[in-house]
């Protein structure tokens, strides 16, 4: 070896890596979404479990009488309840956590295991509830709008004049769209053609696109052809709902069972099952929680939505 030539020697990465202190983040999981629905939503609690909504019908029969005549005789009327109304029970929506005491026992620096999977699995049955607020076909609210308030698209994508008239069926009060995320581009791209770009409002911190004032809110739990998860540029179609929430305004309500054994949040408890004897110590995490449609006018849905169409302007 020449003697001009030296040999350097340094400690290599991967050696110093088993020394090291890694800093480290909780489990990150992409599933988890805003769940907007959830939070618009006003939420009514039931001590029993169901939710009677007792309903005028025929109220057009309710004769009154307008004048200053005294002689004329006042009619006899009375206002007619519909004798089988509508019962809505809570669904439960359950997962049992099993995790290993040897696992939580050695494992829980930084993070304590069994915190982490549970708050994982909360998140998965959250999910779960928004995706059944839309689509159960009990109490889902695709499944509850009342014929008379569907509609179809003029030419297939969503345009201004389309949620002009799911306005208009929507007209007392409306508090909210509710559409897919590529729905929305959609509609965005439909406005930017005609030179009606949509504002923006900020909720909860967030900025919305907006239609005549009315948020435009995303959930990708309302399916495109079926499906929660297209490819952007495919073509598929969809729906887009409008809501007006309340039950002072006789809109959409959310329902939860208050006061649960080991209540987290409303409607949702964590139970403590036992440790087997494989030492599987088992979590129970039930979520009950169903939905309300108050009045047929406070739903309304925009259906066959084209959401794959684009255009090409010219500069």
């Amino acid at each position: 070896m020449p003697k001009s030539e030296k040999i350097h020697h340094s400690l290599p990465d991967q050696a110093a890596y088993q020394l090291a202190n890694i800093t480290k983040t909780p489990p990150q999981y992409n599933a988890i979404t805003p769940r907007w629905l959830v939070r618009l939503l006003d939420w009514k609690p039931l001590e029993a479990g169901v939710l009677r909504v007792n309903k005028v019908v025929n109220p057009q029969n309710v004769d009154v009488v307008c004048g200053q005549d005294e002689t004329v005789p006042l009619p006899e009327s009375y206002v007619p309840y519909d004798e089988k109304p509508r019962e809505y029970v809570l669904n439960s929506i359950s997962s049992v956590l099993n995790v290993h005491t040897r696992t939580s026992d050695l494992y829980s620096q930084p993070f304590d295991q069994i915190k982490e999977q549970l708050r994982l699995t909360i998140e998965t049955v959250k999910e779960r509830q928004e995706s059944e607020l839309i689509n159960n076909k009990g109490y889902g609210l695709l499944h509850n709008v009342a014929p008379s308030q569907r509609i179809n698209t003029r030419t297939g994508p969503p345009t201004p004049d389309d949620l002009d008239d799911l306005i208009s069926k929507v007209w007392k009060e409306p508090s909210f769209f509710l559409a897919h995320p590529r729905t929305i581009a959609a509609f965005e791209r439909e406005c930017t053609r005609r030179g009606v770009p949509p504002p923006t409002v900020n909720l909860f911190g967030s900025p919305f696109l907006t239609w005549r004032g009315i948020p435009l809110v995303p959930t990708d739990k309302l399916f495109i052809d079926g499906k929660q998860h297209t490819e952007v540029g495919k073509k598929g179609k969809t729906s887009i709902l409008l809501l007006r929430v309340g039950e002072q305004k006789q809109g959409v309500v959310g329902l939860f069972q208050p006061g649960l054994p080991g209540e987290q949040t409303p409607g949702l408890s964590v139970r403590f099952m036992g440790i087997n004897q494989n030492a599987i110590g088992s979590y129970l995490v039930s979520l009950y929680c169903s939905a309300a449609v108050l009045t047929e006018d406070a739903i309304a849905s925009l259906d066959n939505v084209e959401i794959g169409n684009y255009h090409e302007y010219k500069y």
